[in-house]
């Protein structure tokens, strides 16, 4: 699962807001079913800030939510966040690019033959 959080940041408030993001995201990062999280700022518009985490399931995000560090740390941040949808359920994971395109006909000491398809 992926929550994708926007932000509108000023520039005045951006090393505070970035300090209570990487506060926030240590405090999520201790939560049972994390999986990873980043801070992310457009290039074409410094204003736009972005925090996306992901997420064993639903039901993990939605318990790291009560937690008491996510409540200290978190829960301000996300207050802050542009009003609009943010979690997301992964329906597909499409290709990894871990593997070759023939990687089902090469192997070690194999001449490669055409790729399947």
């Amino acid at each position: 699962m992926l929550v994708v959080t926007r932000f509108v940041v000023e520039p005045a408030e951006e090393n505070a807001f970035r300090n209570d993001a990487t506060a926030a995201l240590r405090a999520l990062a201790e939560r049972p079913g994390w999986h990873g999280g980043r801070l992310a700022r457009a290039t074409d518009d410094g204003r736009a800030w972005l925090l996306l985490t992901e997420w064993a399931s639903v039901g993990a995000y939605r318990r790291a939510l009560s937690g008491w560090d996510v409540k200290m740390h978190a829960t301000p941040l996300l207050a802050r966040a542009v009003a609009e949808p943010s979690a997301y359920e992964v329906l597909d994971e499409g290709a990894t690019g871990d593997r070759a395109p023939d990687a089902d006909t090469a192997g070690p000491g194999q001449r490669p033959g055409p790729a399947p398809g």
